[in-house]
């Protein structure tokens, strides 16, 4: 089987649900899932549930992450650091074999605040094993991603409680 690449994109909810819920088909099919992410410190359920699952492993920041415009100098260098370390493991793993489908969850945040090594991650998509499923989200996916995805979902903003002053409730957004 050859493995495809898919961006979930736009200013929409729902690009980290949609990761969730292809890792929750793909597990269901008997695949070793690799879920990271990128910039996400908070807590949030989804990622409970996956780390139950069978054949799912979840990597996630470890140092720095946050809203690239609440950083200041060091917390924008603790978050290259920090996000550039968690590519090398995630190719590390990958190399192995061992993967069916990896999902990068806002890697096009860290993309384009330039909080992750560019080079190091194009290289990794553009030469990525060829069995291996590829999904990123984020919003605003460069174009030289978007022409080699072969599925791009993007996912738009109609109407949001936050536009009325109604932060992310647990179960819902958290």
């Amino acid at each position: 089987m050859s493995g495809l690449i898919h961006i979930y994109c736009g200013d929409g909810k729902g690009k980290t649900t949609a990761a969730v819920g292809l890792s929750v088909r793909a597990a269901g099919n008997g695949w070793n899932i690799l879920f990271v992410q990128f910039m996400k410190i908070q807590k949030s359920g989804e990622i409970n549930l996956l780390k139950s699952l069978p054949g799912v492993t979840v990597l996630r920041t470890r140092r720095g992450g946050g809203f690239s415009i609440c950083m200041d100098e060091k917390r924008k260098r603790e978050t290259i650091e920090g996000h550039n370390e968690l590519l090398k493991e995630v190719i590390g793993i990958v190399q192995k074999g061992e993967t069916d489908l990896l999902v990068l969850d806002e890697i096009m945040s860290a993309y384009n605040t330039g909080l992750i090594d560019k080079k190091m991650f194009e290289d990794f998509v553009v030469h990525k094993p060829d069995y291996l499923e590829l999904v990123m989200t984020g919003r605003n996916p460069p174009q030289n991603l978007l022409d080699i995805a072969d599925y791009v979902s993007e996912i738009k903003k109609i109407k949001h409680p936050y536009d009325r002053g109604i932060q992310g409730r647990k179960g819902i957004e958290q």
